[in-house]
């Protein structure tokens, strides 16, 4: 049995703003496990645009951007260990919890119903609301932590967790089938090139906006389709041609899916990269009969699929770049820059 230190590596945000917020310690007590929960040792952890719109108060829509600029809506607690994308193996359990678990190779379910021993009244968002893997050690409840078995290295399992969960959820919200013609907005981020390996896995008809630089990339991951992010949508595809819109986008683009999406269609968004406000003629929504999704919650499902697909190569691991947990401003910084397909990962371990 490996014996665990009392202080570990991590990175703590210490208060909303720049880079300049995050600190890199070496001081960092290692939590322990309580009743229904297992210690994990971090192997690799995904960079998100959660940690970053977390860090920056993104989320808040009150001036000040204090009060309410967690992921579910709440002040954060600072120091605040971030990171829900995570890999890693379970070194210890609390009580209630099954020692043969120690030893498994498990990916944590970003999405919290349980924490500290209670189940919540509403989500929270690994992270945010607690502490997550941007260290060697982290604490999750049994039941989020999900054992894997696959040839994959760590790195490449944690490029999956928010991403693919996100993309499963979103697909699945809306109801995507093999009938399906399915528009992807953002398609080369984490969640944009994971809906399109899921939707070609359901069977659909794929069309990725993307830059054209990284055409090829997208239809090697299956797109049928791809369509520049600067072009005319509807005169490019025509009214009434979708059944159903991912979207992470959002912006100036958005009156744009209305009218693409065909009477009865389905719009699904977990994102708003492209701009969080935008322009809803309310008579194209029920003259159209058009459905929406909000999708920021798991369905209770979604992650056990997604470690099926997993185990069953029906999808595959994007990583752009690697880097050490110490250059997490670098990782962040070229994350920002959006020129990469696929994850970003920090190795931690």
């Amino acid at each position: 049995m490996m014996t665990i230190p009392k202080t570990m590596k991590g990175v703590q945000l210490v208060a909303h703003g720049g880079p300049e917020v995050l600190q890199h310690r070496d001081d960092i007590p290692v939590p322990t496990p309580a009743s229904n929960e297992v210690l994990i040792r971090v192997s690799a952890a995904g960079v998100n645009n959660t940690d970053i719109n977390t860090r920056t108060a993104w989320y808040s829509k009150n001036e000040g951007g204090s009060s309410d600029a967690t992921w579910s809506g709440n002040p954060l607690v600072f120091p605040r260990i971030q990171g829900a994308d995570v890999c890693g193996t379970i070194v210890a359990v609390g009580e209630n919890v099954a020692t043969e678990r120690i030893g498994e190779r498990v990916l944590i379910e970003p999405c919290l119903s349980e924490a500290n021993g209670q189940t919540l009244s509403s989500p929270w968002y690994y992270g945010s609301e607690c502490d997550g893997g941007f260290a060697e050690y982290t604490v999750v409840a049994t039941k989020h932590a999900y054992a894997v078995s696959s040839s994959l290295s760590d790195v490449e399992l944690a490029s999956f967790p928010c991403s693919y969960s996100t993309a499963e959820n979103m697909l699945s919200r809306a109801g995507v089938t093999s009938v399906d013609r399915v528009l992807i907005s953002g398609a080369s981020g984490g969640v944009g090139s994971a809906a399109i390996q899921l939707a070609k896995a359901r069977g659909a008809y794929v069309l990725a906006i993307t830059s054209p630089s990284k055409n090829q990339q997208l239809l090697d991951l299956g797109a049928d389709q791809v369509i520049s992010r600067d072009a005319d949508l509807i005169e490019t595809l025509g009214e009434n041609s979708i059944d159903v819109v991912i979207d992470l986008v959002a912006g100036k683009q958005w009156p744009d899916f209305l009218r693409l999406l065909k009477p009865g269609g389905r719009y699904a968004v977990s994102g708003a990269i492209g701009g969080a406000l935008v322009e809803l003629d309310v008579r194209t929504l029920y003259l159209k009969d058009l459905s929406f999704f909000g999708c920021t919650v798991l369905g209770p499902e979604v992650f056990q699929n997604l470690v099926n697909y997993i185990e069953q190569s029906k999808i595959n691991p994007i990583v752009a770049q690697t880097f050490p947990l110490e250059e997490i401003n670098t990782a962040q910084d070229i994350f920002l820059k959006k020129e990469h397909v696929g994850k970003i990962v920090l190795k931690v371990f």
